[in-house]
């Protein structure tokens, strides 16, 4: 199974593309989808979604794991996350790859075991798990990393497999099994 990792926002949005086979994950690509400062928005947003559907030709991923949303302080900074997450989702279903959402507590939790870690934690587990020689740059790219994981580890998971989900079962099931 081929999993696309996102982190999403307008200026960086970070990705992380896994093989997960029989438990085991191997980092096939990582990096960043960067847009200009001062573009127009929409200019930013059509970028995104060509790049993604770059992304989904180059890599034809069985799954597409997005961070869910999380708004800090800046709320217009916010906006332009939620606006490109759109585009993001929107890239990923006109592509046909399911979407599966998780908090970022979730993917801490999958990661390193706590669900309030640190970003250098993560970041040092990840480097574990896949066995790098180094921590992966930029930081976008490693949390989208992080986030592939984090579902290859559920979906491994009797509890979060896609034979145990059902419509309505709670937050816990594989999110949009579609496919």
């Amino acid at each position: 199974m081929v999993i696309l990792g996102i982190d999403p926002g307008f200026a960086i949005v970070g990705f992380g593309v896994l093989q997960n086979e029989k438990g085991k994950q191997k980092l096939l690509s990582c990096g960043a989808i960067r847009t200009e400062a001062g573009l127009p928005l929409p200019t930013r947003l059509l970028q995104i979604e060509n790049d993604m559907a770059q992304l989904f030709e180059a890599f034809h991923p069985d799954a597409m794991a997005v961070e869910e949303l999380f708004f800090t302080n800046n709320i217009t900074t916010g906006i332009g996350v939620a606006q490109a997450r759109g585009v993001i989702l929107t890239a990923a279903e006109r592509a046909g790859v399911p979407i599966y959402e998780y908090s970022p507590s979730e993917v801490k939790l999958a990661i390193t075991g706590y669900g309030k870690a640190t970003k250098t934690q993560i970041m040092d587990m990840t480097k574990r798990i896949l066995s790098l020689s180094k921590v992966i740059r930029p930081d976008d790219a490693a949390d989208a990393v992080a986030i592939a994981l984090c579902h290859a580890r559920s979906v491994t998971s009797r509890l979060q497999s896609p034979e145990a989900a059902r419509p309505g079962s709670g937050r816990y099931a594989v999110k949009n099994p579609r496919k």
